[in-house]
């Protein structure tokens, strides 16, 4: 017996297993018992004729055969579910699912977009799947996701995109930081400031380091972050300045609570973008909400950054007098 004599059953307990390394958790999944998953490895193994895992201490890893079975199979998976795809694009599908992957700083902007298009479209589940841009650029290349929003893309052979919308990134500080409301500053008047930056591999920490070498200008970074949410604490907190997507601060600096640094050569200008698999046909929903975000985005953005300035606007004589 060979492999191929493996039935698409027993291939997706492997893979699931493969990648949990958990019979339980496979169990679960599936809605077998652990001893049945067991039971379907044991089936695999005997049609490729190698064991596919191996108890280290009280670990079960992936043989050397393992390994290379899993490569396959994800192949093999991902074709019958891009298959699949293709099949149901083919139907008039208004509803349904959509998987959506978002860089961290999209997470600030995509519910509001999101809310909209669910509105006129109640039928329609959407997940939400956020990481840096390199994690979000790997889920739109392997299917992970039909659509995904971000800067732009890393391997555009791959990927399919279209600009939606303005994304202006700003430097911002506490208030009570000694540059807070100065004018017409310079790189070189920050030279005695701390910095706060996002990790290694995100969008915004790529902008800032291309930034900063352009103007010959090395920051003092005091602290990382992966959470935007970190880093403007860690701002309102008094350890440093940061470069962040203006997106993500609208609230705080119409409170208060932060404050715009006036640098030459910000805000930094980039756009945003709405993406999907090039390989991955679109279904009929996606592409719906693909056309939304196209053309609705930035309408959408500029209302959510109208009403922030708003709250941040003195009471009119009228409202004052209420």
């Amino acid at each position: 017996m060979t492999i191929q004599h493996a039935t698409l059953r027993q291939l997706q307990i492997f893979a699931a297993a493969a990648r949990t390394l958990s019979f339980a958790r496979v169990a679960e999944q599936f809605g077998l018992t652990p001893g049945a998953v067991s039971f379907q490895i044991k089936q695999v193994e005997g049609h490729c004729g190698f064991p596919l895992f191996e108890r280290v201490g009280r670990r079960v890893v992936l043989t050397e055969a393992g390994h290379d079975l899993m490569e396959h199979a994800a192949l093999i998976l991902q074709a019958l579910e891009d298959a699949d795809r293709r099949m149901q694009a083919l139907k008039d599908v208004t509803g349904g699912n959509i998987a959506i992957g978002l860089v961290s700083t999209a997470k600030y902007i995509a519910p509001h977009i999101v809310s909209r298009f669910q509105a006129e479209r109640p039928g329609v589940a959407i997940h939400l799947q956020d990481g840096n841009r390199r994690e979000v650029n790997e889920a739109v290349a392997r299917g992970e996701v039909d659509l995904a929003i971000m800067g732009h893309p890393l391997d555009e052979a791959q990927v399919v995109a279209q600009t939606f919308a303005r994304h202006p990134s700003v430097l911002v500080c506490n208030p009570a930081h000694p540059l807070a409301g100065s004018r017409g500053l310079r790189l070189s008047d920050l030279a005695g400031c701390s910095f706060i930056a996002r990790e290694e591999g995100a969008g915004t920490r790529a902008l800032t380091d291309r930034f900063f070498q352009a103007g010959g200008f090395t920051p003092r970074v005091v602290m990382t972050s992966s959470s935007n949410e970190t880093i403007k604490q860690a701002v309102m907190a008094g350890i440093g300045v940061a470069l962040i997507s203006r997106h993500t601060i609208g609230l705080e600096l119409a409170l208060g609570l932060l404050q715009e640094l006036d640098v030459e050569g910000l805000p930094l200008m980039r756009s945003w973008y709405v993406a999907h698999r090039r390989s991955l046909p679109l279904l009929p929903v996606h592409a719906q909400l693909w056309r939304y975000v196209a053309e609705r985005g930035q309408d959408i953005i500029d209302a959510i950054e109208a009403r922030y300035r708003a709250l941040g606007k003195p009471p009119s004589r009228a409202e004052a007098a209420r």
